[in-house]
């Protein structure tokens, strides 16, 4: 397996991955819309996206950070908001790999760490904390969206 920093000229193996993220979490299925979407995130440089490929360069998962500050602690900080493993490539050690991978990449910024957001019944859990990630039972988080008509 190998991870690198996937470039626009990834899209070709990140697109499939990407959609299949999103139908993972019960969205419409939409290459077209993930194309654009991951196409602007990296011409922007405004997220980082790293992608494990298998030894003749399919991709097989990814994950996506989004950096963000701490004030109170004066660092850079990552969310990892973003990550999946095909079906034909789980329990393989592949989420283990891209985690680990983003933690290193934490390190190498200077980073604070890394923080992410999962729903209570995503079995990837039993990974994070295999992992050393720790569940925040000390605040609350609370999200308010913008009301469509």
């Amino acid at each position: 397996m190998k991870i690198l920093k996937a470039t626009p000229e990834h899209l070709k193996e990140l697109v499939p991955l990407f959609d299949g993220y999103r139908v993972f979490y019960k969205q419409p299925s939409n290459p077209e819309a993930a194309h654009d979407f991951l196409n602007e995130r990296l011409l922007k440089q405004d997220s980082v996206i790293f992608m494990a490929l298998d030894k003749k360069g399919k991709g097989f998962g990814f994950t996506q950070l989004y950096p963000s500050f701490s004030s109170v602690s004066l660092q850079g900080t990552y969310i990892l908001n973003d990550l999946f493993v095909a079906l034909e490539a789980r329990g393989k050690g592949v989420g283990a790999a891209l985690m680990n991978h983003a933690k290193k990449f934490a390190i190498a910024e200077s980073s604070k760490g890394l923080t992410l957001e999962t729903a209570v019944d995503n079995p990837a859990q039993n990974l994070y904390e295999r992992l050393g990630w720790v569940k925040d039972t000390n605040v609350f988080h609370y999200t308010w969206e913008v009301q469509t008509q």
